[in-house]
């Protein structure tokens, strides 16, 4: 997911023109305004609808004991009354042999009509979040729960479950992330439970009806049309989504690096159907650069699509359908790395999605260095310094792994490509991108953890990573904040150059890293030496065949750090 501040959005245009001009003006917007919607409605999520005592009641225990295989999906629109009308049936595995009840969330707002067990009527009891189902025989290790249903969802979170117009035309979008699918339709709405789906979706005739993987019908139901998505690869239930509205679409071909052809839809409403040909076009070229880097497009049996929407505050990487705010398209490719973002999601956060909301970096933070690593292959390496330098920042408000009510802040963003860009100087561009493409491997269409990443990293690279991340993603709050002073005395026509630092960071006691340091004389000579950190303050001692002018810390930015000369 990508968001911005909207209310900025012309000032933050104005200011990055002048710093960028035509190369990317978005990653300066993304490190001058935060990545939240704004600050009262990040709060407000943050206190009122997610945190950790309340995720746990929503994810019981017991759920752990369902293995979700598929959902089938049919789902009725009302857009006069704003009414949905569901039908869906969950295949299932139950790994407990003595579990005698199917926890389901789901929102006690909707009306139960019926629930079955393999098309036998079945008892339930309700909860706020939870349909708790009686089985029908302690002896069912698999089963087809059938549950129809019909009501007015609950638009939470980000915006759940919409319903609005445009233009005079009903419009309705869904966005779940991080725990809201139940707020329309029953699930195990836990993000490493992912599942096959056949998405049915019935809306007015005017209405075009997108959702994941791939079209296989669009049936005529009276004055109504039924347009039916089958996606053949597991997805998280955060990512199941729905857009319906007057859309008009177009399409490019794409030639994966496997031979295959995908199909590249996508849909704009009429009056900006123009801008959205311009700003959509480049995207052949960011599946190239992302299939040289990580490897083959996970979905490419499927589709690979964008649609405009209503959600104002950014960009949502629903699994093949991403779906970007119409404020966002301008027909000016202001928003490059909006679409770069969520194409990327596809490789880390919905092919590897993460074991737990704890391991949320996984996500934003891959996807947020995606964008400095495409501008890196389409402008050089001083254009991946300059999208990283953007997405610098202090980071003192917490930890990257498990950020609690705090997932779609700029720490999870920003210093989680921060780490990663450090991960690959420590363990070296080779090993790196080797990683990369291992841990997709071992982990495509599953879930990850930071562990799992470590150990992945650990084994290509044959390097002990404890200590890194330990500091950069576990424990450690802030980032380095190093102070240095330097002098000689010349002797015998050599230099006797001492060197002096001191970390003064709170976040973290010691970190322990190498560092490259830059030695410069006269008539714009200079030598680099590494030296590697590891105590609170330390004492560099060499000899220098000519007189030092200027010491400069970390000259190609690799660091998150700050660093103070006492010299000045």
């Amino acid at each position: 997911m990508k968001q911005k501040n909207v209310i900025y959005l012309f000032l933050s245009f104005l200011i990055c023109t002048l710093i960028v001009g035509s190369y990317s003006i978005y990653y300066i917007i993304q490190n001058s305004f935060a990545l939240g919607l704004s600050n009262a409605y990040s709060a407000g999520l943050a206190l009122k609808e997610f945190n950790a005592e309340k995720l746990a009641k929503y994810n019981p225990s017991t759920q752990r004991a369902l293995d979700v295989i598929h959902y089938l999906l049919k789902i009725d629109l009302d857009t006069q009354k704003k009414k949905i009308s569901g039908d869906v049936t969950i295949t299932m595995n139950i790994n407990d042999p003595n579990a005698k009840l199917i926890p389901i969330n789901f929102y006690d707002n909707m009306v139960v009509k019926s629930v079955q067990i393999n098309g036998v009527e079945a008892r339930f009891s309700r909860e706020t979040k939870i349909l708790s189902i009686q089985k029908n025989s302690i002896e069912q290790d698999s089963v087809k729960v059938r549950i129809i249903y019909s009501g007015t969802p609950k638009s939470l979170g980000f915006g759940s479950f919409n319903f609005e117009t445009h233009q005079n035309h009903p419009f309705v979008y869904t966005l779940n992330e991080p725990v809201f699918a139940s707020t329309w339709f029953p699930c195990v709405d836990l993000p490493d439970d992912k599942a096959q789906a056949d998405i049915y979706i019935t809306n007015d005739s005017c209405c075009v009806s997108i959702s994941n993987g791939r079209l296989i019908s669009i049936k005529d139901v009276g004055i109504k049309k039924t347009y039916h998505w089958k996606t053949i690869y597991p997805i998280s239930t955060y990512l199941i989504a729905i857009y319906s509205g007057k859309y008009k679409s177009f399409s490019q071909k794409y030639v994966s690096v496997t031979k295959d052809t995908l199909n590249l839809t996508y849909y704009a409403f009429e009056s900006n159907l123009e801008n959205a040909r311009k700003d959509f076009s480049d995207h052949p070229e960011y599946f190239k650069v992302f299939e040289e880097i990580f490897g083959e497009y996970p979905f490419v049996k499927e589709k690979y699509s964008v649609a405009e929407f209503l959600w104002q505050y950014g960009a949502m990487e629903h699994q093949t359908i991403t779906g970007i705010g119409s404020n966002f398209v301008g027909g000016n490719k202001f928003f490059t790395d909006v679409l770069v973002h969520e194409l990327a999601h596809h490789w880390w956060g919905n092919a590897v999605g993460p074991k737990t909301w704890k391991d949320i970096w996984l996500n934003e933070g891959f996807a947020t260095y995606s964008e400095a690593l495409y501008w890196e292959v389409i402008a050089g390496h001083k254009a991946l310094q300059t999208t990283i330098n953007a997405k610098f920042g202090t980071f003192n408000d917490g930890k990257l792994y498990d950020p609690g009510d705090a997932l779609f802040g700029t720490l999870i963003y920003n210093k989680g490509a921060w780490v990663l860009h450090m991960l690959r100087k420590e363990i070296g561009d080779e090993k790196f991108f080797l990683a990369l493409k291992e841990y997709l491997k071992l982990y495509k269409y599953s879930n990850a953890s930071t562990n799992d990443f470590k150990k992945v990293c650990e084994k290509v690279s044959g390097i002990k990573l404890n200590q890194f991340f330990n500091q950069w993603v576990y424990n450690g709050e802030g980032i380095i904040e190093l102070a240095y002073d330097w002098s000689f005395e010349e002797a015998n026509s050599e230099f006797s150059f001492v060197l002096n630092t001191e970390q003064l960071q709170n976040g973290y006691d010691i970190y322990k890293f190498p560092v490259e340091v830059k030695i410069i004389y006269d008539e714009n000579e200079s030598e680099t030496k590494i030296l590697r950190i590891e105590n609170r303050r330390q004492r560099f001692n060499f000899i220098l065949k000519k007189k030092p002018k200027n010491v400069l810390f970390d000259p190609d930015k690799w660091l998150l750090a700050t660093f103070e000369s006492r010299n000045d």
